[in-house]
């Protein structure tokens, strides 16, 4: 059989096609990495694997070098090929196009890349066919290879079943119906990334706000307090830090005592899905348990992410890589660490970190972070308003993300639908 004339090839059908429709394996229907006749001295393009954009938009970008020069040792390719990558994680990742544009109609690229050919079929059906998450996840199962180089098996490709409708027309009419189901949801996914992305500038305009004193502006002149009532300190000034205690298996003795990690330690909150434990003894205990209201400063890692202890007092000490701050009576703790992710955020809390390759907050450091701080009962209003706030924010992003992820559900339902004739 010709590639360019199509014949029902015996095959297991996965499911049903509708009338006139064919199964084909894809080797049958398709040259596979084929060769590219072209005069050495002409111009072609050459696009490796960085140049492909993810998820399957069908989006490259190129440079231009003689073809004699490019076209040894790299896969070769011309307008109208369809083109996917065969490594992980580029094969899952969607990194896919139609080879089109190219100068001088050829071009060849990163070796790591699976081309399809058949100018009879429409090029688009075919492209949105090894786009369908059947295939990827099909795919993804015959990788083979050490990690980070693992390949999908051209035994797979080749014989992987392609459903092919009677007609060119047929394939042109099946992609214009995708494109259109595509565009309304590109324009849904469009307006709910750019919820996404105005979350961290709305939230970093909201901390702005609370620690220049605008937030609660309103508040201060109900209240009578002056707007000049804030004054600057450091940590030194604002209560006792400490560092945990050092984890050394050979030299700790005791009894086993569970221990706060950096690891344990996201921003405003704790992990303790994994807390480990080390030997130490009963006043060692004593001086590093966590108490209602402690500060956790994170050392090293994402030096200073911090959140504060809301539990009771309990039997946890904590290791050398955190910073345990026990704010004094007029100073409030959730709104240091506010605070602390305010300077994280707008770059002010790098200037005090040591280290080049690896950064460090080391006590000094720490007790030398200037605070604008209100006074309690302030500070209590401003912590109040940004919770609310934040958290609204917060189910925002998480409702904006389930919309994104319900329109890759439905595109990837599309795509199914589409090759089994039912759009």
């Amino acid at each position: 059989m010709t590639k360019g004339n199509i014949e029902q090839t015996e095959i297991e059908a996965p499911y049903e096609l509708p009338e006139g429709w064919k199964w084909c394996r894809l080797g049958d229907v398709f040259e596979i990495n084929p060769k590219v006749k072209a005069d050495d001295a002409l111009q072609a393009s050459f696009i490796p694997m960085e140049k492909i954009e993810p998820n399957n938009k069908n989006q490259f970008s190129f440079s231009v070098d003689l073809w004699g020069k490019i076209k040894k040792n790299h896969t070769q390719f011309q307008n109208g090929d369809v083109c996917f990558a065969k490594i992980s994680p580029c094969f899952e990742n969607g990194k896919a196009f139609i080879a089109d544009g190219l100068e001088n109609g050829i071009g060849s690229g990163t070796t790591e890349l699976i081309v399809l050919r058949n100018h009879d079929i429409d090029s688009k059906y075919t492209f949105y066919f090894v786009s369908d998450l059947s295939f990827i996840r099909k795919g993804c199962a015959t990788y083979s290879g050490t990690v980070g180089q693992q390949r999908i098996s051209m035994d797979f490709v080749k014989s992987y079943p392609f459903p092919i409708p009677p007609t060119l027309a047929e394939q042109k009419r099946i992609v214009s119906r995708i494109e259109t189901l595509f565009v309304k949801l590109d324009e849904a996914e469009e307006r709910t990334r750019a919820v996404l992305d105005g979350f961290e500038t709305r939230k970093a305009a909201i901390l702005h706000k609370a620690f220049t004193g605008e937030l609660t502006a309103s508040w201060r002149k109900a209240n009578g307090v002056a707007d000049d009532s804030w004054e600057e300190k450091t940590y030194k000034e604002l209560g006792d830090s400490k560092l945990g205690k050092m984890l050394d298996e050979h030299k700790n003795s005791g009894r086993q005592v569970k221990y706060l990690r950096n690891v344990n330690i996201r921003w405003f909150d704790f992990d303790l899905t994994d807390v480990k434990t080390m030997l130490a003894h009963d006043d060692e205990i004593k001086k590093l348990s966590v108490q209602k209201g402690d500060l956790f400063i994170c050392e090293g890692g994402e030096p200073g992410r911090c959140a504060v202890w809301e539990g009771e007092n309990s039997e946890i000490i904590f290791q050398k890589a955190l910073h345990r701050f026990r704010a004094n009576e007029n100073v409030l703790s959730n709104f240091l660490c506010y605070d602390l992710y305010y300077l994280a955020g707008n770059g002010k809390l790098a200037e005090y970190f040591t280290g080049t390759t690896i950064k460090h907050l080391t006590g000094q450091s720490l007790e030398k972070i200037p605070v604008q701080l209100p006074s309690l009962p302030e500070q209590q209003e401003i912590v109040r308003i940004l919770d609310s706030l934040l958290d609204k924010e917060s189910r925002a992003k998480e409702a904006a993300q389930t919309v994104l992820d319900k329109i890759a559900l439905l595109k990837k339902s599309i795509l199914a639908r589409a090759f089994r004739g039912e759009v």
